[in-house]
């Protein structure tokens, strides 16, 4: 694991050496890591569309035939979403307030949802795991302490290493599971939030990786010392393939359509 964040570091440096970009640069990455994380994203949480279909709704504004509305706004509100901790990324990430976590998920939902958008569950929940057992989130009236407790774990943690604290305020998040819905993609922004406020692109969890992702949380809920190793290596290779993406489509200066 250290190898690979030893690797993670070097490209990173490199990547710093590669600023400032041009806005045409920067426009294409957008778009490139747009698609790829709203697709993923999306994917991971049972969303039929493919890659070519989230690309022609997001870049055309084409409705794909056969596909729910629902899917189609999950992909146009993935998209702002980004856009929205793309604009908070220039605060600290200890000034990340419980308002901006309600904001991303309202954005999630919106015009799919919009009584539960931004807003707390009221119901209990749980997920079946791998095992087939069932693992119950935190009660609702139990939540609101919670996410406090979360907010402050954010603004006093002195965690150096900007990867591990991404990693913790996801499974921390969505170990919490303070909304009926949108709770992964949630988690997945504020991980990738945390990410371009130290300098990173973000990290794209691919729907190829989802057993293993889900694993990992899995692992993560289940023992009794919160072993995070396993996220953790997740979360290091996603940054580590985001960065090569990145590096290529700016050293190569390649157009992409």
């Amino acid at each position: 694991m250290q190898d690979l964040l030893d690797q993670i570091h070097r490209k990173k440096e490199q990547l710093d050496k590669l600023r400032p970009l041009s806005d045409a640069q920067l426009k294409n990455l957008k778009n490139v890591y747009d698609i790829q994380l709203t697709y993923n994203s999306n994917a991971i949480e049972g969303s039929t569309l493919t890659y070519s279909e989230t690309k022609l709704i997001l870049n055309e504004g084409i409705t794909i035939g056969g596909k729910s509305m629902n899917e189609h706004l999950e992909t146009i509100n993935h998209k702002e979403a980004i856009g929205f901790i793309e604009e908070i990324a220039n605060i600290n990430t200890n000034e990340i307030t419980l308002t901006d976590i309600k904001n991303i998920h309202h954005l999630i939902l919106k015009g799919i949802d919009n009584k539960n958008a931004g807003v707390y569950r009221i119901k209990n929940v749980g997920v079946v795991k791998s095992d087939g057992e069932i693992h119950n989130f935190v009660q609702p009236l139990l939540i609101q302490e919670k996410m406090n407790e979360f907010i402050e774990w954010i603004h006093a943690s002195t965690i150096e290493e900007p990867i591990l604290l991404a990693t913790l305020v996801h499974l921390k998040f969505v170990s919490i599971h303070p909304f009926i819905d949108g709770n992964g993609r949630t988690a997945r922004l504020l991980m990738n939030l945390v990410l371009l406020q130290n300098g990173y692109p973000q990290a794209i969890i691919k729907v190829s990786n989802r057993a293993e992702y889900i694993q990992a949380i899995e692992k993560y809920q289940q023992s009794s010392d919160n072993d995070y190793n396993d996220f953790y290596q997740v979360v290091l290779k996603s940054v580590n393939d985001s960065l090569d993406l990145y590096s290529k489509i700016v050293t190569d200066d390649i157009q992409l359509i």
